[in-house]
Formats: structure tokens, sequence, C-alpha cells
């Protein structure tokens, strides 16, 4: 199977702040790049998925 490249903006809590993210994730398709998504922000920052929001998730043109 092959993965495609998906660019996904959303926002995080840090604190007491939400901060916006970009990230590239690689997945064969939208809804895994979502789930990579919060897998890899959530381990980097010790979050539960309530504190990550995904706005857009969009194809990256090669």
């Amino acid at each position: 199977m092959e993965n495609l490249k998906f660019e996904v903006k959303g926002t995080f809590l840090m604190g007491e702040d939400w901060m916006p993210y970009t990230k590239v994730i690689a997945a064969p398709n939208e809804r895994q790049a979502q789930e990579r998504t919060f897998a890899v922000i959530g381990s980097k920052h010790n979050l539960k998925r309530r504190y990550i929001k995904i706005d857009t998730v969009s194809p990256v043109k090669a």
C-alpha cells in the first residue's frame, strides 16, 4: 500500500494556551493521518486526544 503525504493543521493545549501546529504525515489515507497526528503529538507532549484539535487535513502534492 502506498503512503501519501498529508499536511495536518490544528492546535494543542500547552499549559493554559492553545498552540498552533502544522505537521506533514505519511499515511495511506486521511483518517490514518489523523490517527498518526494524535499519536505523534500525544507522545511528544504527553497529551490525551481531547487536548489535540485537528482543523484541516489536506494532501501534499509531490
